[in-house]
């Protein structure tokens, strides 16, 4: 018999134990189980939101300068001409912001086969003073030639903030008085505030609109009413219930 065999069972089931050692401590140091950790405590998902009409002070308007012709150039001289006149007029009223987007040309053809160009151009107008900005564009389509696409009104940035304000703290209170009253239909005497998110929001309104009409040197300041805007305001988010009554 090798007199070494015994040293070596020796050591290999030294060897054994302090493999089993480590993988009992692995374990215990590992999580208990979601079963073992017991209940999660409930929670309700809540929302409560606060609204306000606010009155809309900014206007914008969109129009269009366009010309049809045989000769491209032609009619993009007559585009280009027209911009110019209602941009020169546009930067000298007071109040008034001007951009210009969405030039096109392009070729049509009628029901003979000949074929035209086409050429197009938007200007948007925007502001405050609606009197004026009213003015300005019936005098761009008498003097100038140019067509409205569209108006549209709304809540300036500065006045939707202010409302938000107001509007934010009226929801919050709103949705704590839900949680608190979720807390004692259920059972529990009182609640904690888990996940929870505020969310701003327009309330979708009809739009004035106005659509493309002509007009004479005289013609009156095309009638607008601007209307209401609703801002919105909705906190959304789960109440965590605590204490349940005893029974």
């Amino acid at each position: 018999m090798n007199p070494e065999l015994p040293s070596v069972a020796r050591a290999c089931r030294a060897n054994l134990f302090a493999i089993a050692l480590v993988a009992a401590s692995l374990a215990s140091a590992q999580p208990a189980p979601p079963d073992r950790m017991g209940p999660r405590p409930p929670t309700v998902t809540l929302s409560a939101s606060a609204t306000v009409s606010v009155p809309n002070d900014r206007m914008q308007a969109t129009l269009r300068a366009e010309s049809d012709n045989a000769d491209a150039v032609a009619a993009s001289n007559v585009v280009n001409t027209r911009m110019g006149k209602a941009l020169t007029r546009a930067r000298a009223t007071a109040g008034v912001e001007a951009s210009t987007s969405g030039y096109s040309s392009f070729q049509v053809a009628d029901k003979t086969g000949v074929t035209r160009w086409r050429v197009a151009q938007t200007l948007k107008l925007e502001g405050s003073d609606f009197a004026a900005l009213s003015t300005l564009i019936s005098q761009l389509q008498a003097d100038v030639g140019l067509v409205i696409d569209n108006t549209q009104f709304h809540v300036s940035d500065a006045s939707r903030r202010k409302a938000e304000e107001t509007l934010t703290q009226q929801a919050i209170k709103s949705w704590q008085g839900r949680a608190a009253e979720a807390a004692r239909g259920f059972g529990f005497d009182g609640w904690r505030v888990g996940n929870v998110s505020i969310q701003n929001g327009e309330g979708m309104r009809p739009q004035p609109m106005m659509r493309a009409m002509s007009f004479d040197a005289k013609a009156a300041p095309v009638a607008v009413e601007a209307g209401n805007s609703e801002v919105t305001v909705t906190v959304s988010g789960d109440a965590v219930l605590e204490g349940p009554r005893p029974r």
